[in-house]
């Protein structure tokens, strides 16, 4: 087997690290189980076959049918509010007891607070929503939207960025392992470098705008057409926070070129870094925005975009037109995750523990020349290991192994670009609970 094909990502399902894995379960119900779901499921890249069989969820953590608790320090980023949060699990309850499902064409009280509560939380004119089941849809809409407003067809967006697994959404993002034997994808997406400041490929400071914002601006005038720049504020995946002059740079490129700016805030909304949006760090506004994950608190598939009033103009187009657009227990679970949210003051908290999540991470990077950078915001980190810090050659045989052994501990959570890894854990989090997973990362880099 070729490493460097299995290493694309660090969470893959046919690697030896993954066969060791597996040698280990004894317990005769997993194993049975787990051959069941290999049976009966379509296996996928990153997914099927499944690593473990989960028996619950609560808070922070995941536990296995076999015993076995970890800390989820991924958790698919839906867990902003803790898995089985009491308020959301409560009002999702009282819902069903009441409108469970709302037909097209029908709207419902819940759908309107949702859309209502939207509109106070974003500045500006963001006051129009249409809502979806997944995070996905909600890209697809708002490049379809995109096209209506500006009559253009062309989308700029960033290489190595994830914007769902749709064909649509993987043409417009940029992750190799997405687009594998699917042939064309959708015309007029053009990709560009994203601001790295680790391996910044334009050369330069990475944090300076005019190093990659203004490559955005060449690409415009020279391939003329374009309608959209789609990107994540923040990357999620392995975890780039640019600079406030960057996005600055970007918003002003969009507004002198008549393109509408979409942001991809799927997985890192809702309190993931510290606000409530996380463009709201860099002093901008998009044109629209893509809401999703934990916006169902976890527990129901909920999504949305966002857009401005003046571009309510696709009245005889159906942008989304989704079976389970309205529903009103998607509804009640994102508002019910909101509330939450805001009342626990959750965001001054994400702040504290990013603060001190960045020293004890920076300890560990002073002690193991693995690592090769530290980077992140609120509760949202990366640690990039590399086998030589002057080369940054990635270290991603090493990032697989270091995920299992950190699972052997009871720690879980994503490997990314092969060598990243991601730590995402639910907002909700205790110190207690963050310094146990920084001890498993200690004790384990000690292999390495």
């Amino acid at each position: 087997m070729n490493d460097n094909n299995v290493h694309v990502e660090g969470d893959v399902n046919i690697s030896g690290e993954r066969l060791k894995w597996d040698s280990q379960h004894t317990d005769l119900l997993t194993q049975q189980i787990l051959a069941d779901d290999a049976r009966y499921f379509l296996h996928q890249s990153m997914s099927s076959p499944c690593l473990d069989v989960l028996q619950e969820c609560n808070g922070c953590e995941i536990a296995t049918v076999s015993g076995r608790t970890l800390l989820d320090f991924h958790g698919n980023n839906v867990h902003q509010a803790g898995y089985g949060n009491d308020y959301v699990v409560k009002r999702i309850n009282e819902q069903l007891q009441k409108l469970p499902f709302s037909p097209r064409r029908y709207t419902n009280q819940p759908a309107v607070n949702l859309a209502k509560k939207l509109a106070d939380l974003l500045p500006g004119d963001l006051n129009r929503s249409l809502f979806t089941p997944a995070g996905t849809s909600a890209i697809g809409m708002a490049i379809k939207l995109a096209r209506v407003v500006t009559g253009k067809h062309k989308v700029i967006s960033h290489w190595d960025s994830f914007h769902g697994a749709s064909l649509d959404a993987i043409s417009v993002g940029g992750e190799s392992d997405f687009k594998k034997h699917m042939g064309p994808m959708m015309p007029g997406v053009i990709h560009i470098p994203p601001p790295d400041s680790y391996r910044n490929i334009l050369g330069g400071n990475g944090h300076d705008p005019h190093t990659h914002a203004d490559y955005l601006e060449y690409v415009i005038r020279k391939e003329g057409d374009i309608g959209a720049f789609i990107a994540e504020t923040i990357r999620n995946t392995d975890v780039q926070v640019p600079s406030k002059a960057y996005w600055q740079r970007i918003r002003e490129i969009c507004d002198k070129y008549g393109v509408l700016l979409i942001l991809d805030e799927i997985p890192i909304a809702l309190g993931r870094t510290g606000k409530m949006f996380a463009f709201e760090h860099f002093d901008i506004e998009p044109d629209i925005l893509c809401l999703g994950k934990g916006l169902g608190g976890g527990i129901i598939p909920f999504a949305a975009m966002v857009t401005r009033d003046k571009y309510n103009v696709a009245q005889d187009i159906s942008l989304g037109h989704y079976t389970h657009e309205k529903s009103p227990l998607g509804s009640v679970a994102a508002l019910a995750t909101i509330e939450f949210l805001e009342k626990e003051n959750i965001f001054e908290k994400v702040i504290q523990d990013g603060l001190w999540i960045k020293e004890e991470l920076n300890h560990l990077k002073d002690k193991f020349p693995i690592i090769g950078d530290v980077r992140g915001i609120g509760l949202l980190w990366a640690i990039e290991l590399v086998k030589d810090r002057e080369t940054k050659e990635k270290a991603s045989a090493e990032a697989e192994a270091f995920m299992y052994d950190c699972m052997r501990g009871g720690l879980s959570f994503k490997v990314s670009q092969g060598n990243v890894i991601q730590l995402s854990p639910a907002l909700t989090v205790s110190r207690k609970e963050l310094q146990k997973a920084l001890s498993i990362l200690a004790l384990s880099l000690e292999n390495f």
